[in-house]
C-alpha cells in the first residue's frame, strides 16, 4: 500500500462514504474556479459534517503531508479555492456544514456554520423579521466560510462595512488540528489580540473556518431604489456627497456603471429594460432604506433628495422604484454585470480600491491610457463608488485567442493597472482577496513589513505550509 493509499483508507474509515470521495466525476465541478480560469487536481474530496471531523481529518493530513484546500461556494473570484495541478492536495468541502445554530433574535445574532449559503441566511433571518445587510451577486452560492476567509464587501458596505465589521464570534480549525473557538460575542475584551480578525480575510492560509457568530439588524421596514443617469463619474462622486448630506445613515448603496456596462447587460437579459429612456455616459443605483418608525416618510424624504439633485444638475435623468419588483429589476441589472461580461469572452478583472476622492479622476484618467496603449481593448469601471471599490476590467478585442490573449496582453495589461493603482495610493484587491491570481502582484507591490509579518505569522500557525499552499503569500 502506497503512502496515497494508507491515507485514504484512513480518511474513508474517519469520514465515511458521505464524507470521502475520489471519483473523478464527482470531483471534476470543484476543480475548476468560478471564472473558470483556474483548474487543478486532488487526491480526494472530503466533506466533514462537523467541526469535530474537520479536526480529525486536518490531523491526518499534518501526520501525512497533505496539503488541505478548503472550499465554500467556489464562486470566490481570484483562484483561492482551486488546487494546483500537482493532485496531492485534499479539497476540502464545508457544504455539509450548513446548520444555523442559534438565532437569538432579542440579541440580534446568529451562530451558523461554514456552509450556511449566504441566500439561506438571508432567508433564516427574514423569517424573524431581522437581516444579514451583506449582499451580493453570488448569493445564491457563496457560503459563509468563503465569505469570512475573503472578507467580502458587497453593496452594502458603504453603510454596514465588510464581513469583517460583521463577525462577532469565530471557530476555526488550525493547521495542527486544534479548534479555535471564541463563538462568543463581547463587546469589550482586551486579552490581547484579537485572533478571530487574523483569520478573517486569511483566504484559508491560517485556518479553516468552521462557524461563526454574525450581527443582524432589524429588517427593513420600507426600501427605495433610484436609478440615475449622469453626466460624468465626477458628478456621481458629488451625487454621493449630496445623498450621503441629505439621506444619512438611511443610505444602504450607491453603485456606478457605465452606459457600456448597461448595454452588455441589456443584451444579455432578453426580457430586461433599460430604466431610462435615454443613454447616459453613467448610470447611478441609490438605495435609501427606513425602519417602520421612518418607513412612512422614506419616499417623501428620497424625492426631496432627488428634486434638489436637480436642481443643483447633478443628474440628467433618474427614476424611483414604485414596487418591490421595480427595486429588484434594478439591482438585477447591476448584479448580471458580471454574467453578461464573461458572456461576452477574454476579459482581465481587476478588483481595486483607491481613497474615495479620489476615485473619479483615477478612472477617468487611466481609462485612456489602457485603451490607447491596447488598441481594441475596452476598459470598464462598475462598483462601490461610496467605498472606493470599482471593478476595473479590461475586455479583449472581438477576435481573440482567449488563453493566448490572458497570457500575453492580459497579464501586462494587469501589471499596468496595479502599477497604477499603486501610485495613485490604492489596494490591488478591495474585495475578493488575493488567492493565485494576484500572489505574486502582492508580493511584487505589497510593503514589505507587512509582507514580512504576513509571512511571520504563516509560519507560526502553519509551519508545515499546508493550509491552502500556493495563495495569498
Amino acid at each position: 500500500m502506497t503512502n496515497t493509499d494508507s491515507f485514504l483508507a484512513e480518511a474513508a474509515d474517519l469520514l465515511g462514504p458521505r464524507g470521502l470521495t475520489a471519483d473523478a466525476d464527482l470531483l471534476a465541478p470543484w476543480l475548476t474556479d468560478w471564472r473558470g480560469r483556474y483548474t487543478g487536481a486532488a487526491i480526494a474530496l472530503a466533506s466533514p459534517a462537523n467541526v469535530l471531523e474537520v479536526a480529525e481529518i486536518v490531523r491526518l493530513c499534518a501526520r501525512h503531508g497533505v496539503p488541505i484546500v478548503a472550499q465554500g461556494g467556489n464562486s470566490g473570484m481570484s483562484g483561492g479555492a482551486t488546487p494546483d495541478s500537482s493532485g496531492k492536495a485534499l479539497l476540502l468541502s464545508l457544504r455539509r456544514m450548513n446548520a444555523i445554530r442559534t438565532l437569538d433574535a432579542e440579541a440580534r445574532q446568529v451562530t451558523c456554520e461554514a456552509g450556511v449559503v449566504l441566500q439561506a441566511l438571508h432567508e433564516a433571518a427574514e423569517a424573524q423579521d431581522l437581516r444579514f445587510p451583506l449582499s451580493l451577486g453570488g448569493k445564491g452560492s457563496a457560503t459563509v466560510g468563503g465569505l469570512i476567509s475573503t472578507n467580502a464587501g458587497g453593496t452594502q458596505v458603504l453603510r454596514h462595512g465588510s464581513m469583517r465589521a460583521l463577525v462577532l464570534g469565530l471557530e476555526a480549525v488550525l493547521a495542527d488540528g486544534q479548534i479555535f473557538s471564541m463563538l462568543t460575542p463581547l463587546k469589550k475584551d482586551n486579552r490581547g489580540f484579537d485572533l478571530k480578525q487574523l483569520l478573517i480575510g486569511s483566504e484559508g492560509t491560517l485556518g479553516i473556518v468552521t462557524a461563526a457568530t454574525l450581527a443582524l439588524l432589524p429588517a427593513v421596514a420600507e426600501r427605495v431604489v433610484i436609478w440615475a443617469g449622469v453626466s460624468s463619474l465626477g458628478m456621481a462622486r458629488k451625487l454621493l456627497l449630496h445623498c450621503e448630506a441629505a439621506a444619512g445613515d438611511a443610505l444602504e448603496g450607491f453603485e456606478v456603471l457605465p452606459q457600456a456596462c448597461l448595454e452588455a447587460v441589456l443584451d444579455h437579459l432578453p426580457d430586461a429594460r433599460a430604466p431610462l429612456a435615454e443613454p447616459h455616459a453613467w448610470h447611478v443605483l441609490i438605495e435609501v432604506v427606513a425602519d417602520r418608525a421612518a418607513a412612512a416618510t422614506l419616499r417623501d424624504r428620497c424625492e426631496t433628495m432627488m428634486a434638489e439633485a436637480f436642481e443643483a444638475e447633478l443628474v440628467e435623468d433618474a427614476t424611483m422604484s414604485a414596487s418591490e419588483a421595480q427595486a429588484e429589476a434594478m439591482w438585477l441589472l447591476r448584479e448580471s454585470i458580471s454574467p453578461a461580461e464573461r458572456a461576452r469572452g477574454p476579459a482581465v478583472q481587476h478588483d481595486i480600491s483607491v481613497p474615495v476622492e479620489k476615485m473619479p479622476d483615477f478612472v477617468e484618467t487611466t481609462i485612456p491610457m489602457i485603451e490607447a496603449r491596447w488598441p481594441g481593448t475596452e476598459a470598464i469601471a462598475f462598483g462601490h463608488l461610496g467605498d472606493g471599490n470599482v471593478h476595473y476590467h479590461a475586455i479583449a478585442p472581438k477576435v481573440t485567442d482567449g488563453p493566448a490573449w490572458h497570457a500575453s496582453e492580459g497579464k501586462a495589461i494587469s501589471r499596468y493597472v496595479h502599477d497604477l493603482v499603486t501610485e495613485w495610493g490604492g489596494s490591488i484587491s478591495a474585495e475578493h482577496g488575493i488567492g493565485q491570481l494576484k500572489r505574486d502582484e502582492l508580493a511584487r507591490l505589497g510593503d514589505p513589513v507587512s509582507l514580512s509579518m504576513m509571512r511571520a505569522v504563516k509560519q507560526a500557525l502553519d509551519p508545515l505550509g499546508l493550509l491552502n499552499p500556493g495563495k495569498l503569500i
